[in-house]
């Protein structure tokens, strides 16, 4: 089988283009992608060539994890039927061209996929687009899941991830968390939380400041906004060493936890959040292009402030 997809051949150099696809299995389902979405974390530093070199990583490769369409083939051991709408956190189901191999990191920015059954997951039709972003609210329940974590009343960053973070926070009867946000437009859209610039919050008794906006040289800052035994989580992704100054961290007695992706369960558990009504995707979702016109789409994904989170339509 041929599809199309979005092939990223250097930093800066990406196109919509054809790759083959390995042939499915009995535990293999085919799925018909209609909707992806594009990640201003990890694939942002693929774009730009920032990505620190890890083992698999290679060009050209085929980018994205967010990704929902129609099963259109399922292997007699999958459970599934064609016609079942479901989420695809990317697949690695290509074969090597004549120019070489194409990696699958993560292989969901493609008009088909080939993948194990096992890695998908069921979701409402009447998502749409927003089915794409249950990795991202995954991502986010992670943060906020797991044994003596405290839930955030301080969020940095009211980006998508910021916003899911405050929405979860919410969505778990905790009070409303205190967000920051230095980008007026950014600013804007708030659910039942209150946004601000951090000059106008004076308050330095913070429990747990989550950041999500992966910015540099903030841990100084955030470690003096915490109360004594506080907790700072790093929920963005950050190229470089971070640091900080020993003595203030000393006398808080601080604390300091990275969050990393999506779990299984977290994408079951949100999942059930977003059937319930506990948890909505509205309002997350600023920009939509063609597949076709990739290049455009991911330099605005990046670029563009005001693009919370640009969703790839492959229908177009």
């Amino acid at each position: 089988m041929q599809t199309n997809a979005i092939i990223l051949s250097g930093p800066r150099d990406l196109a919509l283009g054809q790759v083959g696809l390995v042939a499915p299995g009995p535990r293999d389902v085919v799925v018909r992608i209609t909707h992806s979405g594009i990640s201003t974390g990890t694939e942002k530093l693929f774009w730009s060539g920032q990505m620190p070199p890890f083992p698999g990583m290679g060009y050209p490769l085929v980018p994205g994890y967010e990704a929902a369409g129609e099963v259109v083939e399922a292997g007699a051991e999958t459970g599934f039927t064609p016609g079942e709408r479901v989420f695809v956190p990317g697949a690695n189901c290509f074969q090597p061209g004549e120019a070489g191999p194409v990696y699958g990191l993560f292989g969901g920015a493609s008009q088909m996929l080939v993948t194990d059954a096992a890695r998908v997951t069921r979701i409402d039709a009447a998502l749409g687009a927003e089915g794409a972003l249950l990795a991202l609210a995954a991502t986010a329940r992670h943060a906020l899941a797991g044994f003596d974590h405290a839930l955030p009343d301080l969020i940095v960053g009211h980006g998508v991830l910021g916003r899911l973070l405050a929405r979860l926070t919410l969505a778990a009867g905790a009070p409303a968390p205190m967000v920051w946000e230095i980008d007026e437009g950014r600013a804007q859209g708030a659910e039942g939380y209150a946004v601000v610039h951090p000059d106008a919050d004076p308050r330095r008794d913070y429990r747990a400041i989550y950041d999500a906006s992966g910015a540099e040289g903030l841990l100084d800052s955030l470690i003096g906004r915490i109360g004594r035994g506080g907790e700072v989580v790093l929920a963005g992704f950050y190229t470089k060493p971070l640091s900080f100054a020993f003595p203030p961290a000393f006398m808080k007695e601080a604390r300091i936890r990275i969050a990393a992706e999506w779990a299984p369960e977290d994408l079951a558990a949100t999942r059930a959040l977003i059937e319930s009504g506990a948890l909505s995707l509205g309002g997350l979702i600023t920009h939509r292009r063609p597949a076709a016109a990739a290049a455009e789409a991911y330099a605005t994904a990046f670029t563009d402030p005001a693009c919370l989170k640009m969703i790839l339509d492959w229908e177009a």
